[in-house]
């Protein structure tokens, strides 16, 4: 795509209003919506916001920034038009006024990590991501914890009450250009799983964006309310965004695959489970960023708590998927939909590149339940926990050097505040559980 081009075509599809979206360090979409005559003005670089009244980005005496579109990201959101025209969407990264990148921008830092990693002779990380949600009935405007179906995994319609919601979800998202590979209704009642084909990661997590934005409309669309939250309700399985990445050379090769190696698995991926795996305690603090995220990585509900890995075992971490060849790949089941996706491929990215370069090989795979056992038979396989809260995941952050220069001063130094002073609030609250338990006998 180039500027003459998206002129073109949002002519002769008579747009009129154009969304220039952006991703804020806790991964919620952002815009600044204009009218289609200041389009061109968007394509050269000339729309400003103001930094400083987003959380994570400038301080107030810097406040001044520009997005620079990407001409590729374009799109026209089939689901918002109106009588007066069209709406089509860019992406958009961040400038400062010296025409250089925001490094506050996590999209910018996730394209400074591609970089590193095609320095290392790798052209493309390619990503599959499975994000789950909850679909919970409105009453009266206002939402509610009320299921809109009470189906299981794979269930079908009637039981399965969420069908035609998915179903529509599925053809919106395939007009905008999506390659859709399934979708079906998971484990708990209202919950909803719809997966779209491997991408580059960048396009990867700008579509995972566009995704939660269709999700949404279309739920309103159909009267319920689609949430993201890792664990909405206590006593189900919670919602996780199982993460499948691999790497390929410049001639499309998978990095990840040899014929003749152990479970068909090259040494490159062997190091690159081995990064995961030792850094895993110390991002899990950005792939699974809020007090919520903690609530679903317990025992019990299929999420992992221990970082292991194996080819068949769904109580591990990191699953290696039965494909092999050019769908030979890294399962990571412990990345939530809270994850801000462009940070959380960041460290995911860089934790693997380090095992390559430093050759680290995992402790063997797992192929008992690991729910099933106790810390010390864990702890004596090399099986450590994830961290069990925020604040001890934010600790661990803190201590891994790699981690903390794959996300930049800027962001960790924002990450932080902004964490610490969630877990505080968090801290100082009450929760029903509290009352219900100790206000009566105590």
């Amino acid at each position: 795509m180039n500027k003459e081009e998206i002129l073109k075509r949002a002519k002769e599809a008579d747009v009129k209003y154009i969304r220039l979206c952006f991703t804020d360090i806790h991964g919620l979409i952002k815009n600044v919506e204009i009218p289609v005559r200041k389009l061109e003005d968007a394509l050269n670089n000339e729309v400003m916001i103001d930094g400083s009244s987003i959380d994570g980005f400038a301080r107030l005496q810097e406040a001044d920034m520009f997005l620079y579109p990407d001409y590729d990201t374009w799109l026209i959101l089939s689901w918002e038009n109106t009588e007066y025209g069209k709406v089509a969407q860019l992406i958009c990264d961040i400038y400062t006024p010296d025409g250089e990148p925001f490094e506050g921008d996590p999209r910018f830092v996730l394209k400074r990590n591609l970089e590193k990693m095609r320095a290392m002779g790798f052209e493309k990380f390619n990503i599959g991501l499975e994000p789950e949600f909850f679909l919970f009935k409105k009453k009266n405007g206002n939402v509610t914890l009320e299921c809109n179906d009470q189906g299981g995994y794979f269930d079908l319609s009637p039981v399965d009450g969420s069908e035609n919601t998915r179903r529509d979800i599925v053809l919106e998202l395939e007009k905008l250009g999506f390659k859709m590979e399934a979708s079906h209704h998971e484990v708990a009642p209202g919950q909803q799983e719809i997966n779209f084909e491997f991408e580059d990661a960048l396009e990867a997590c700008d579509r995972l964006q566009s995704f939660k934005l269709v999700v949404k409309n279309v739920a309103a669309r159909h009267g319920y309310h689609a949430s993201f939250m890792p664990k909405p309700i206590a006593g189900v399985n919670g919602s996780g965004m199982h993460t499948n990445c691999s790497l390929t050379f410049k001639d499309g090769e998978n990095a990840f695959y040899d014929a003749d190696g152990k479970m068909q698995l090259s040494d490159t991926c062997r190091y690159w489970i081995g990064g995961l795996m030792e850094h895993a305690r110390h991002y899990t603090a950005i792939t699974n960023p809020i007090v919520n995220s903690y609530k679903r990585l317990i025992p019990g509900f299929e999420a992992p708590s221990y970082i292991s890995w194996s080819d068949i075992n769904r109580s591990t971490m990191i699953r290696i998927p039965a494909s092999r060849g050019k769908g030979t790949r890294t399962e990571v089941r412990s990345v939530d939909p809270s994850a801000n996706p462009y940070l959380a491929m960041s460290v995911i990215l860089a934790s693997g590149l380090d095992g390559i370069e430093r050759k680290v090989d995992p402790v063997d795979p797992v192929y008992v339940n690991l729910f099933e056992m106790n810390r010390e038979s864990r702890e004596e396989m090399g099986i450590k926990n994830l961290p069990e809260n925020l604040k001890d995941a934010l600790k661990e952050l803190k201590k891994d050097k790699l981690i903390k220069e794959a996300l930049g001063n800027h962001v960790l130094e924002k990450f932080l505040a902004a964490k610490y002073n969630e877990w505080d609030r968090y801290r100082a609250s009450i929760s029903e559980w509290e009352i219900d338990t100790y206000l009566k006998v105590l």
